[in-house]
């Protein structure tokens, strides 16, 4: 299992009128922690890009448990609990200040070869890196 953190600070422009993180962003909180899982993993997604490889969202699914709020520095853990094949499945649990689970998500990407738009296997760099977390 291979899991990372990163820390965001609630801006304004995220919340509504009760100063409540809008629903709609939590996919691009998953977002932030899946990109900097693969950076702290030592492969960054524009390596992938570059690589001929893309990973379209397949499914998001998110639950709810309390409120984010403005201002709050929260905690996003982003967890691959199983070795990816031609798709990959993230595991996220958000965390407020007081380090309560506010929130759990999954997304399920596909590898995708970007010239033919066929599906794929990760690349061997990436794969390598992820064996000793799966061995």
């Amino acid at each position: 299992m291979y899991e990372s953190s990163v820390k965001i600070r609630v801006r304004y422009s995220e919340t509504d009128q009760m100063g409540y993180v809008y629903y709609g962003n939590y996919a691009g909180y998953y977002e932030v922690a899946r990109v900097e899982s693969l950076r702290s993993l030592g492969f960054a997604y524009k390596e992938l890009e570059g690589q001929g490889v893309m990973m379209p969202v397949l499914e998001n699914k998110t639950k709810f448990l309390a409120p984010a709020k403005y201002d709050e520095l929260l905690t996003i853990k982003a967890r691959i609990a199983s070795r990816p094949g031609v798709r990959i499945i993230f595991h996220y649990e958000i965390y407020n200040e007081q380090s309560e689970l506010i929130n759990t998500g999954e997304t399920v990407l596909a590898f995708v070869n970007m010239t033919s738009g066929r599906p794929c296997r990760p690349p061997q760099v990436m794969q390598d890196l992820l064996d000793p977390y799966f061995n």
